[in-house]
């Protein structure tokens, strides 16, 4: 019997970041296909596990829990598997990371496709993007260490690995840009993405999804605009 259940769109994107989590704390989860994810999405507020307006959605089956938005079931996470730092402001950095990884790839969407890419829209964001990544790295010189906090990994680490791994991997332009900009974030991201759970997390999304990454239109704008 699984830990959890998971409402999220079979694509290693926002809810990519909940798996990593999952699979480092050694837990298991069941993922629900798109029309049960559709049906439950479309359906009345009271059916609902948690109100939501999209996935991820995160049932905690133990506990009785469930969540959505992203950002709050890391929080959860983060808390309920001892993935946070001990102390208050140590603790709000790492959740500030987390939501900073939640904007990025909301950024590298343009709101979730609210708008498609086009070539003089991508080169007006190279700046952005680079500062996204100089935030992280800042962050990381600051902290000096293999990790952001302490000698193991924690959400911070998890989530900062997961976001980067997940989009070099498709979009190679981006890990060579990450590599120049912030070598210590992408030497961190290498370190964790390289533990064996979230290795294996990462062959079961390539396998799984193939070269996706967000999916439909959006994706395919971001990979014309790459030259892809």
């Amino acid at each position: 019997m699984s830990d959890y259940d998971l409402y999220y769109w079979p694509i290693p994107f926002r809810g990519q970041f909940v798996r990593a989590v999952l699979a480092y704390a050694g837990k298991s989860w069941r993922e629900h296909d798109g029309a049960a994810i559709a049906k439950l999405k479309d359906g009345p507020l009271a059916q609902m596990p948690a109100p939501f307006m999209g996935p991820p959605v995160l049932i905690d089956k133990k506990a009785d829990v469930a969540l959505s938005q992203t950002s709050a079931i890391l929080l959860y996470l983060g808390e309920t598997l001892n993935l946070l730092p001990p102390d208050p402001a140590s603790r709000a950095l790492s959740i500030k990371i987390t939501a900073d990884a939640v904007d990025v790839i909301d950024d590298l969407t343009l709101d979730g496709g609210r708008l498609m890419w086009t070539k003089p829209r991508w080169k007006a964001f190279q700046p952005r993007l680079a500062k996204w990544m100089s935030l992280f790295e800042e962050t990381a010189r600051r902290r000096g260490g293999d990790y952001f906090f302490g000698e193991q990994p924690g959400i911070a680490d998890i989530v900062t690995a997961t976001l980067w791994s997940t989009m070099g991997e498709r979009f190679p332009a981006l890990q060579a840009m990450l590599d120049e900009t912030a070598p210590l974030t992408a030497a961190l991201t290498r370190r964790v993405a390289a533990l064996p759970a979230l290795a294996k997390l990462a062959a079961k999304a390539r396998h799984d999804y193939g070269e996706a990454y967000c999916g439909g239109q959006i994706e395919a704008s971001l990979r014309k605009v790459m030259g892809m």
